[in-house]
């Protein structure tokens, strides 16, 4: 992602660090407090608008687990799809957990106005403190540079507000990246807000909860299999245009929803030109990507990655 793109963050982080207060001096008898980490300032505000309704309200409408946090969030792109619920009137309702995994866990959730059906919706949600690491963070950070020398030692350090940085760093770099690519056509999911940590996404899938299969899940026939290939292909291309890689792209980070191949999973989405490590990037997508078709029936010759990588690297403007 381009630097600019963490200014609103930075300068989150920036007034939380500036505004922490003195603490007094510990006494030698006194035990140490439990340390628990510092929180962003964006998380900060969310939990406590949290406490606020708990103190606010007794009971919320249709059983619903928390008011909608529409109005506190970073909004996604226009044109904005008709079905986004966006009154502040509205409710969330937790239905069930559709994935859980290593850096961040997708419920499934209803936002609608008291009495009316509403929506359904993937939360994405980034864990932080509860683990110590996000998996094979350090080569996708590389490019992304913060503005700030602090943010840069805390996350570098590990510490519990470097890991609430980088937690929050990767849904910020997940939602510009679907803003950006569902603009331009891509197939991914409609990105509907951005709140702290949590993403919330256009829900791939049936209308009772039944999430869309992840390609890994199918085995499709040969004509099937060839039509997956090419919107494979095409969505590879349209990133490339953009100068991005996915970074982790696998069958498991594909959905088939009604015949369209969709894309997810993207919070390490590579600049192929600000990563030394770009090109690597790319020819392991393409990789993965092959072997699996490879392996389900295509042949080589259509799964060609050498030539594949050499387009995609021209069209992401790599000499």
């Amino acid at each position: 992602m381009r630097e600019h793109e963490f200014d609103e963050y930075s300068d989150a982080v920036d007034y939380y660090l500036d505004r922490t207060p003195r603490r007094r001096p510990r006494y030698d008898d006194e035990p140490a407090p439990a340390r628990r980490g510092r929180l962003t300032e964006a998380e900060r505000v969310r939990l406590a608008r949290l406490r606020d309704d708990a103190y606010t309200e007794t009971e919320l409408p249709d059983g619903a687990d928390r008011w909608t946090t529409w109005d506190d969030a970073d909004h996604g792109p226009s044109p904005r799809p008709d079905w986004v619920v966006t009154s502040l009137g509205a409710v969330d309702t937790e239905l069930g957990v559709l994935k859980t995994g290593k850096e961040a866990d997708v419920h499934l959730l209803r936002r609608n106005e008291p009495g009316v059906e509403g929506v359904l919706l993937a939360a994405k949600r980034y864990r932080s403190d509860e683990h110590k690491l996000f998996h094979r963070d350090a080569g996708y950070l590389e490019g992304r540079r913060m503005r700030r020398s602090r943010e840069m030692r805390a996350m570098a350090s590990r510490s519990s507000f470097g890991r609430n940085l980088i937690a929050e760093q990767w849904a910020v770099a997940e939602f510009a990246a679907l803003s950006r690519l569902w603009t331009i056509g891509a197939p991914v999911p409609y990105p509907v807000q951005r709140h702290g940590t949590e993403l919330l996404l256009e829900f791939l899938g049936e209308p009772d909860g039944t999430a869309a299969p992840r390609l890994a899940q199918l085995r499709p026939e040969r004509d099937e299999l060839e039509d997956l290939w090419e919107q494979a292909v095409s969505a590879l291309e349209l990133l490339a245009t953009q100068g991005l890689g996915h970074g982790d792209l696998s069958a498991y980070n594909l959905l088939v929803h009604e015949g369209q191949l969709m894309v997810i999973d993207l919070p390490q989405v590579v600049d192929l030109i600000a990563n030394p490590r770009g090109q690597e990037f790319l020819a392991r997508d393409v990789a993965n990507l092959a072997g699996w078709f490879h392996s389900r029936g295509l042949p080589e010759h259509v799964t060609d990655t050498a030539d594949l990588v050499r387009d995609l690297a021209e069209a992401a403007g790599l000499g």
